[in-house]
C-alpha cells in the first residue's frame, strides 16, 4: 500500500516547525523519521503521536494512495 506524508511536511511548514521539531515533540525515533521522509509505512502508535503532538488528525498529515501511484 503507498502512502504520502506530503500533507504532514505542508503542516509543518504552515506550523513554522522543521523535522527535528516534530521529531522532538511527538517523541519519535530517527527510524521513524526516516520512514516518514521515504513515504514508507509506519505504525499506528507513531502516527498517533504526531497527531497529539500536532493537534489534528490522521487525514490532515496522510493519505493512501492508489497502488499504480506509489
Amino acid at each position: 500500500m503507498a502512502v504520502s506524508y506530503k500533507k504532514l511536511w505542508k503542516l509543518l511548514i504552515d506550523k513554522n516547525m522543521k523535522k527535528k521539531d516534530l521529531q522532538e515533540s511527538a517523541n519519535l525515533t530517527q527510524h521513524a523519521m526516516r520512514k516518514l521522509s521515504k513515504d514508507e509505512a509506519v505504525t499506528t502508535d507513531t502516527l498517533a503521536k504526531i497527531c497529539r503532538s500536532l493537534d489534528c488528525s490522521v487525514d490532515e498529515i496522510m493519505e493512501v494512495l492508489p497502488e499504480n501511484q506509489g
